[in-house]
């Protein structure tokens, strides 16, 4: 019988750094958005949809590459 996953010790877990991406995007993203459109006049919701788009992007985005770099840094000091 095969293995349906494999993990290999010695390199970055990915499944870990998306899984923990997806949180932390949500948990400290979603109310940093909200935060940052208080400042924004948003009258229709085109506007409020491009503006949470453009800004959960970069947020994501952040936050993946902080996760990556954490983990890459841990997996070399194992």
């Amino acid at each position: 019988m095969q293995p349906i996953e494999e993990y290999n010790p010695d390199g970055v877990d990915y499944a870990w750094v998306m899984q923990m991406t997806f949180i932390l995007t949500i948990v400290i993203g979603a109310p940093l958005v909200t935060l940052l459109s208080l400042g924004h006049t948003l009258p229709t919701w085109e506007e409020r949809v491009e503006f949470v788009v453009r800004v959960g992007a970069c947020i994501w985005l952040l936050t993946t590459v902080i996760i990556f770099l954490f983990a890459r840094s841990r997996s070399h000091d194992a």
